[in-house]
C-alpha cells in the first residue's frame, strides 16, 4: 500500500513539473523575440529568460488573455502595475500607486506621481486609451487627465500623449504635492501639454502650451531691499558692459520673457538626452537668481518647479532691472567669489562701472562653470577662447564698429591669471 501511494505522489509530483516545464517552454518560445526584435529580461522564479516586448504587449492586450489578468499585478521599474479588466467596454485599466520614472534630463531624482490609471486597447499594431493622474490628497479626483495613441514596431514604441489644459496648480499639486510653498503660493495660469516618447530609447519631445502663469504669496517683494553678502554692489546701468555681456552670455531673451524661456527649456531637454553631451541648462536670469537666493542647486525636478515658482513671481514684484542688479550683485564667480564688482576688483584690479568691454565679455563668459573656468585660466593662462568670441558676437545694442572692435580686442586678450586666495 505504501509503495503504491509513494508511486502515486511521485507520479502526479512527475506531472505537475512536466506541465510546469511544458508551461514555461511555451510561454518562453511563444514570448522569445524574433530576430532585432525589441526585448527585455523576464524572471520567472528561479528562471529568467527573453521576452520579445511588442509580442508580449500584443499578448497582454488581446481579447482573450487580457481577462486573464483582471485582479493581477506586476513588479516594474516604474513601480507596481494592477491590472483590471473591464468586460463591458472591453478595456484593460492599469493602475500604479505610486508610479515613478527616472528622467536624467529632468534632474538625478525620479519624477513621481502617487496614483497613475490609465486604459489600453489595441487594434492591430496601434494603441490607444486614456490616462489621469492624482494626487493622494485629491479623494480620488483626478487632477490631470489626458489621451494617448502608440504605434508598436519590432524595434520599439512611439507613444504620443495629450494633457488636457488644467490649471497650472494642479500640475503642481499632482507632481510636487508636498512642496512647502504650496501652502502659501496663489498660482494662476493653465498648461496644455502634448508629448511624444519612443520606448525603450527613452527619448522624448514635448509642447507645452502655457496660459497667463502668475504667482502670489511667496514674498519676493521683500528683495526690493535686499543687500548683497558679497561685496559692494555694483551698482550697473542695464546698458553697462558687464551687464550686456552677462546677459550675453546667460539669457539673451532676459527683456522679453516672463522669468521663464520655454525656447530654452524645450532646447535644453532636447540637448540633454543626447548621450556623451555635456549638459546644457535652461535657466533664465531670474531662475538662476531664485536658485541663488531661495531654492539652491539640487539638480532634481523638484528644486526646479520651486525655483520657477519664485521666478515668476519675482518677474512680478521686482521687475527687469532690479532682479539684473541683485543678480549681477549675487553671481558666483569662482574661487568662492561672488559679485560683479568683486569679481572686477579681484581679477582685474578696477570696478564692474569701468571695466573694458573685453574683460566684460571675459567675466561673462565665466559665468556657466566658474570654478572650472578659473581653474583653467590658472593653469593655461586663459579660458575658452569659442565662448569668450560667442558671448561677444551675442552682446546686444552696440554698433557694427564696436562689435568689430570687440572681437578683435577679445581675440587678443591675455589677462594674468588671478593667484589663489589663501
Amino acid at each position: 500500500m505504501k509503495k503504491t501511494l509513494r508511486f502515486v505522489i511521485y507520479g502526479l509530483l512527475a506531472l505537475v513539473l512536466t506541465a510546469l516545464a511544458a508551461i514555461f517552454l511555451i510561454a518562453r518560445i511563444a514570448l522569445a523575440p524574433a530576430a532585432g526584435e525589441w526585448s527585455t529580461t523576464v524572471k520567472a522564479g528561479p528562471l529568467d529568460f527573453e521576452v520579445g516586448v511588442p509580442t508580449a504587449v500584443r499578448l497582454a492586450t488581446s481579447s482573450w488573455f487580457a481577462p486573464r489578468l483582471n485582479g493581477h499585478a506586476l513588479d516594474t521599474r516604474f513601480g507596481t502595475v494592477h491590472f483590471t479588466w473591464d468586460e463591458k467596454t472591453g478595456q484593460q485599466q492599469m493602475r500604479c500607486a505610486p508610479c515613478s520614472a527616472d528622467v536624467p534630463a529632468l534632474g538625478t531624482q525620479p519624477i513621481k506621481v502617487e496614483r497613475l490609471v490609465a486604459t489600453v486597447r489595441r487594434d492591430g499594431n496601434t494603441l490607444a486609451g486614456t490616462f489621469e493622474a492624482t494626487p493622494e490628497a485629491a479623494n480620488g479626483n483626478a487632477l490631470l487627465q489626458g489621451t494617448w495613441t502608440g504605434r508598436l514596431a519590432p524595434k520599439n514604441l512611439q507613444l504620443d500623449l495629450r494633457v488636457q489644459d488644467a490649471p497650472i496648480a494642479r500640475w503642481y499639486a499632482v507632481l510636487v504635492p508636498a512642496l512647502p510653498e504650496l501652502q502659501r503660493a496663489r498660482i494662476g495660469g493653465t498648461l496644455a501639454l502634448q508629448a511624444q516618447l519612443l520606448l525603450p530609447d527613452a527619448t522624448f519631445a514635448v509642447q507645452p502650451a502655457i496660459s497667463q502663469f502668475t504667482v502670489e504669496g511667496l514674498g519676493t517683494e521683500a528683495m526690493l531691499g535686499a543687500r548683497t553678502s558679497c561685496g559692494p554692489s555694483a551698482r550697473l546701468a542695464n546698458d553697462s558692459w558687464l551687464a550686456r555681456a552677462v546677459i550675453a552670455a546667460e539669457d539673451q531673451r532676459f527683456f522679453s520673457h516672463a522669468g521663464y524661456d520655454l525656447t530654452e527649456i524645450l532646447a535644453s531637454i532636447d540637448h540633454n538626452q543626447k548621450p556623451g553631451q555635456t549638459r546644457r541648462g535652461g535657466s533664465t536670469l531670474t531662475q538662476q537668481l531664485a536658485k541663488l537666493l531661495v531654492t539652491g542647486s539640487d539638480r532634481t525636478a523638484e528644486r526646479k518647479l520651486r525655483e520657477l515658482l519664485y521666478a515668476v513671481e519675482m518677474e512680478q514684484t521686482l521687475g527687469k532691472a532690479r532682479i539684473l542688479q541683485l543678480y549681477l550683485d549675487n553671481a558666483p564667480w569662482g574661487g568662492n567669489l561672488c559679485g560683479g564688482e568683486a569679481a572686477a576688483r579681484r581679477y582685474f584690479k578696477r570696478s564692474a562701472r569701468t571695466l573694458e568691454p573685453a574683460q566684460a565679455v571675459w567675466l561673462a563668459a565665466m559665468l556657466h562653470k566658474p570654478q572650472a573656468v578659473l581653474e583653467q585660466w590658472r593653469r593655461d593662462g586663459t579660458i575658452d577662447p569659442d565662448r569668450t568670441k560667442w558671448v561677444a558676437e551675442s552682446v546686444r545694442g552696440i554698433s557694427r564698429n564696436q562689435r568689430e572692435a570687440l572681437l578683435k580686442n577679445v581675440a587678443a586678450a591675455k589677462y594674468a591669471p588671478p593667484e589663489a586666495v589663501q
